[in-house]
């Protein structure tokens, strides 16, 4: 008997969830908080040197990032993440942190960050926080 299932593309997903931010956008947001917890603000010369990419670029998806309210910022001036944009941020970080954990105990390495920024978007929360308790049980 066969199971009565829609299938979608990639895109098809995203689109039935309602993503506030793109895949894009959560890169530049999670730099932006990596970065701050050492500063207290980031520039976009700078973020764009973190990212690899052209000021220019980075100077869109900021604005970007302030218009759904994740980030003030000011032309010429400095990147601070908002109070919703900060809790957002914090998320990518752990699930950026917990992704690489992971991995580096499943690939018995000391880095996984190429893998991880490929594959992080497509996990829901609560794989990410299965990911976690699974690496916890592992490690012991």
């Amino acid at each position: 008997m066969e199971k009565d299932t829609d299938f979608y593309t990639l895109k098809g997903y995203q689109l039935n969830e309602n993503i506030i931010i793109t895949y894009s956008m959560e890169d530049y947001l999670e730099m932006i908080c990596r970065h701050i917890k050492e500063n207290d603000y980031v520039r976009i010369s700078e973020l764009a040197q973190m990212l690899h990419v052209k000021p220019s670029s980075a100077s869109k998806m900021v604005n970007n990032l302030k218009m759904t309210g994740l980030v003030d910022y000011e032309k010429y001036g400095y990147i601070k993440p908002t109070e919703k944009g900060l809790e957002y941020g914090n998320y990518l970080l752990y699930r950026h942190e917990t992704l690489n954990e992971f991995l580096c105990l499943v690939n018995n390495t000391d880095d996984e960050t190429e893998l991880v920024e490929k594959i992080e978007h497509y996990l829901d929360k609560r794989t990410v926080f299965n990911i976690y308790k699974l690496t916890n049980q592992l490690k012991k």
